[in-house]
């Protein structure tokens, strides 16, 4: 086995804190129960007991207004920490409502992103809990002080959509054991990309709509890393893996812009990084049967994309404003965003130097063929596919206290989406959609000073297929299948030996045929090990709208 531990924290079922009588009570996953669940794991910690700060308790969420909250560090653990890990538990109110997405921020910081679970209307009402946890060590110097902390949940109640949401979200800090063990390894700088001094999403509407923040840096940056998370919305974004050119989008019967969407960073203008789009489904996302009880692949907790800037570090740090910004290629109506640029200074130097010396990223070009459609046919058929493959080096070098660093970032980016259609016409009725997509990224990136080099190589797989059939063109019934998967496969070597390898596993499938069973049959699986001897294992299935088993170790047996 490559090893065992979790390099991204998710959630897991555990009790909520509930004072009220309207927020839905939580519950450890049980079979038979129609509760939200997924087989995500917790986020690993020390031992060490943890001091525990509460930003807010059974908040309600019925309107669209921010809901303010004090941050504070814990006094009993002053930081920094070995470990620090939001909380957050959810629920929404038996009813009819649309999932929502919920966003907590501190000191303008993301450090929560996700949407919600639907309950089930009556006869047959259900309200949902869940629990969510995130590892945000890095944003320690975020929290080391108070600061003005901001909860975003828009829900409209009223006589149709009758669901209030609930949420109570706390940060556990672990601190080191002793004095002699309380280096961090997390960022010096923590610094938001967001809409104002409290938090909030910037919203895309174009592709030159840009997310962008100008900084004043301090002159010794060392390391740069910018964590991203862009939100597809909108009837042609949030299902943009479904889209076709908008020539077609009427005779496909699909929404238009074709089906790439890529995030571009850039510093000063100048191209620095690249971000795929995982694509998120919510739980109202194709077929709302599809996921009660287990949603798909992170759509209640979102993990961000990490771009390493590490090239600019000297750039960074000559003494002049540099802003920071990112725009999503084929955007055709609506993507919500936010950033967090993190930077590691050079404790020893109060200046460092250095420049870019390669930087071959270029704008991306997806490849577009259609075959076999003809316009007048009854019914029409065809197939479009689109891909994209591009592959980029990104170096840079800065002279610190230590010595001369180079860093260099090459990155390869599969992308490949196809779709084949049987759509009817006058006669006709029966319809299909079958999409088969894959995003494939390899990064290495290869740091060297003086006779000391490190590499860090990450591979990422995010298949996703998608079958929708209708015999009678949704008169009375359809067939929905869905695969969905996020493999990662991390190592870290030093001077050719490996030091630390990981992999993580995270995929499901989920199928509704209505009117048949006019609800979810379903199963998840979450995988990870690690080289330190760490490794989680949970699979949960589900039928007719139930949890039906648990199982736990799978494959984390030594042979």
């Amino acid at each position: 086995m490559i090893g065992r531990s979790l390099l991204l924290g998710f959630g897991i079922l555990v009790a909520a804190h509930a004072t009220q009588a309207q927020p839905v009570p939580q519950s450890p996953p049980t079979n038979g129960s129609p509760n939200t669940v997924t087989a995500d794991p917790p986020v690993p910690r020390p031992r060490t007991t943890p001091c525990r700060t509460r930003l807010f308790t059974d908040v309600k969420f019925a309107d669209f207004s921010s809901k303010s909250f004090a941050y504070a560090p814990p006094s009993a653990c002053p930081g920094p920490w070995q470990k620090v890990v939001l909380e957050a538990d959810w629920s929404v109110e038996p009813g009819r409502q649309f999932d929502r997405t919920a966003n907590l921020w501190i000191g303008g910081v993301n450090v929560y992103f996700g949407t919600t679970a639907e309950p089930t209307r009556p006869p047959t009402a259900i309200g949902r809990s869940w629990h969510v946890e995130r590892d945000i060590t890095d944003y320690t110097a975020a929290l080391l002080a108070p600061a003005a902390g901001r909860a975003d949940l828009g829900n409209l109640v009223n006589e149709t959509y009758t669901s209030a949401l609930w949420g109570t979200a706390e940060i556990a800090f672990y601190p080191f054991k002793g004095k002699d063990d309380r280096r961090s390894d997390a960022p010096d700088l923590v610094l938001p990309l967001s809409a104002s001094a409290t938090g909030g999403t910037v919203a895309l509407f174009s592709p030159s709509d840009s997310l962008a923040a100008t900084f004043q840096l301090p002159a010794n940056v060392e390391r740069a890393l910018l964590d991203v998370v862009l939100q597809h919305q909108g009837a042609n974004d949030e299902f943009w893996y479904t889209c076709v050119p908008s020539d077609l989008a009427g005779t496909l019967e699909s929404c238009s812009g074709g089906a790439f969407r890529e995030g571009q960073v850039s510093i000063d203008g100048q191209p620095a990084g690249v971000v795929p789009i995982f694509p998120w489904i919510f739980t109202g996302g194709i077929d709302p049967y599809l996921w009660r009880p287990i949603p798909a692949v992170q759509a209640l907790n979102f993990v961000p994309y990490r771009v390493d800037l590490t090239p600019f570090a000297g750039v960074l740090s000559d003494g002049q404003p540099h802003t920071v910004a990112i725009h999503v290629a084929g955007n055709s109506q609506y993507f919500s965003t936010t950033a967090t640029l993190l930077l590691f200074l050079d404790h020893d130097s109060t200046k460092v130097t250095g420049q870019v010396t390669t930087n071959t990223i270029g704008a991306p070009n997806p490849s577009i063929a259609t075959r076999g459609i003809d316009r007048t046919a009854d019914p029409v058929t065809g197939t479009v596919t689109t891909t994209s493959s591009r592959s980029f080096v990104l170096a840079g070098w800065v002279r610190t206290s230590h010595g001369k660093v180079q860093t260099e970032v090459r990155q390869t980016i599969d992308f490949s989406n196809v779709q084949n259609f049987v759509v009817p016409g006058a006669v006709s009725t029966f319809f299909s959609q079958k999409i088969a997509q894959l995003t494939s990224i390899s990064s290495a990136t290869k740091v060297r000073a003086g006779d000391r080099s490190r590499e860090i190589v990450v591979r990422m797989a995010w298949p996703l297929k998608v079958e929708i059939i209708s015999a009678d063109n949704f008169n009375s019934g359809w067939t929905t299948r869905i695969h969905q998967s996020y493999d990662r496969a991390d190592g870290v070597s030093r001077e050719g030996e490996v030091e630390f390898s990981s992999v993580v596993s995270n995929s499901g499938d989920w199928a509704d045929d209505y009117p048949t069973t006019t609800i979810q049959s379903g199963a998840q699986r979450y995988f990870s090990d690690d080289s330190d001897g760490h490794c989680y294992s949970r699979s949960i299935t589900a039928a007719h709208g139930v949890l039906t088993s648990i199982t736990d170790g799978k494959g984390c047996q030594d042979d």
